[in-house]
C-alpha cells in the first residue's frame, strides 16, 4: 500500500487500466488540484466483477504499465487489492476507512461509472463511506445525472463550486466535475490495436 499519513487527503481511482491512458491521466491531474488532494492512489484492479476478463493481462503487467506513465510523485500506482483478496470496491474502502480512519479518502470516477454504480456490490454502504468526485466522460454526461445512483444520492450532491471542500466532507457527498475532457477510452484503444 502507498504511505501515508494522519490528515492526508487521498484520491482513490480504481480501474482495469487495460490499458492506461491520457484520459486517466487528465482525470488525475484534475482532480488532484481541483480537489486538493495531498496524494492520489491508482488502484489497478484484478478485474471489473462486471465485465468479461478472460483477455485481461496480467495485473502486474498493467500495474508496470501504468507505473511508466505516471510522472507525478502524488500519484502512487498499486495491485494491493488483489493481495487483500478483494473483488469489490466496496471492501477496498470498508478496509480503507477502518484501517485509516485519520485520512480523508475520496472516491474518483468517471461519469461512466456513475452510470453504473447501481449495479455495483454495495454501491450504497461505498457512498456512506467514502465522499465521491464524478468526473465528466464524453458522451457519458445524461446518463450520469439521470442514473439511480445520481437519484438515490441527489440530496449529497454539491455544488460544483465546493469542489475544493469535498475531501473534508462527511460522507455521503459527491460533485459532478466538468472540465477538460479526452476522447481516449482503453476500449477504443484496445479495439485499434486488435486486443479486444
Amino acid at each position: 500500500m502507498p504511505p501515508s499519513a494522519p490528515g492526508m487527503r487521498i484520491g482513490l481511482f480504481g480501474g482495469s487500466f487495460n490499458p492506461m491512458h491520457q484520459g486517466h491521466l487528465l482525470v488525475m491531474e484534475e482532480t488532484l488540484r481541483r480537489l486538493e488532494l495531498h496524494a492520489l492512489w491508482v488502484l489497478v484492479t484484478p478485474g471489473n466483477p462486471l465485465k468479461d476478463n478472460s483477455s485481461l493481462p496480467s495485473l502486474e503487467a498493467r500495474v508496470l504499465a501504468a507505473r511508466a506513465m505516471i510522472t507525478d510523485p502524488r500519484i502512487r500506482v498499486t495491485g494491493f487489492e488483489a493481495e487483500r483478496g478483494f473483488a469489490y470496491s466496496w471492501q477496498t474502502v470498508d478496509f480503507l476507512t477502518r484501517t485509516m480512519p485519520d485520512r480523508r479518502f475520496v472516491w474518483i470516477m468517471g461519469a461512466d461509472s456513475l452510470a453504473n454504480f447501481h449495479r455495483w456490490q454495495r454501491w450504497r454502504d461505498m457512498a456512506a463511506k467514502v465522499p465521491m468526485a464524478v468526473y465528466v466522460r464524453p458522451g457519458a454526461g445524461r446518463r450520469a445525472l439521470a442514473s439511480r445512483a445520481a437519484a438515490t444520492l441527489d440530496h449529497a450532491q454539491l455544488d460544483e463550486t465546493d469542489t475544493a471542500l469535498l475531501a473534508r466532507c462527511h460522507a455521503p457527498a459527491w460533485i459532478y466535475l466538468q472540465g477538460r475532457q479526452s476522447p481516449l477510452s482503453s476500449t477504443a484503444i484496445r479495439a485499434a490495436q486488435g486486443t479486444n
